[in-house]
Formats: structure tokens, sequence, C-alpha cells
């Protein structure tokens, strides 16, 4: 699946919110530098679809705020998901 996804870097915290079905905004505290915004984004958009962040891949916007993020989900996933309600 991809969404898409408004990065807020040097967030006071660190938090997805899911605007609409494919577009969401994170918030994280690291720096926009040498990539480490991009890793803590895709951190945090595994932990909130319930996968490893292996499964979390950046496809499109390395220097932009706008980015593409491309998230495999498992069955397993997406039957935890449904259950939590984030689906």
């Amino acid at each position: 699946m991809e969404i898409f996804v408004k990065a807020k870097a040097n967030a006071k915290e660190e938090r997805v919110v899911k605007i609409e079905d494919a577009n969401f905004e994170v918030c994280v505290k690291e720096p926009p530098r040498q990539g480490k915004a991009n890793d803590a984004v895709a951190r945090a958009l595994g932990e909130y679809f319930g996968t490893a962040r292996s499964q979390v891949r950046l496809v499109s916007g390395f220097s932009s705020r706008r980015k593409i993020f491309k998230i495999i989900l498992t069955r397993s996933n997406l039957a935890s998901r449904r259950k939590s309600g984030r689906m």
C-alpha cells in the first residue's frame, strides 16, 4: 500500500495523524539531516501500522516534506489493525 506523508522534523513529540485514507502527517524529533528524519518517519509508520521497519520504504520525496512511502502489510498486520480500529 502506498501512502502520502507530510513530514515534520524537529517536533516536540512524535506522532502519526491520519488525515484521510492514504494521507498522513508524521511528526518526529530528529533533524532533517543525513536521512535521520526519513528514518524516524519510517520507524514511526512501522509502529503505527504494526509492521517491521524493513517493510516500510521511502519511494519519493527524499529531500521534501511531502513523501510517498510504500508499506508492505501481511494478513496478520491487517487483522490486528482492524481489531484496533486503525483501518
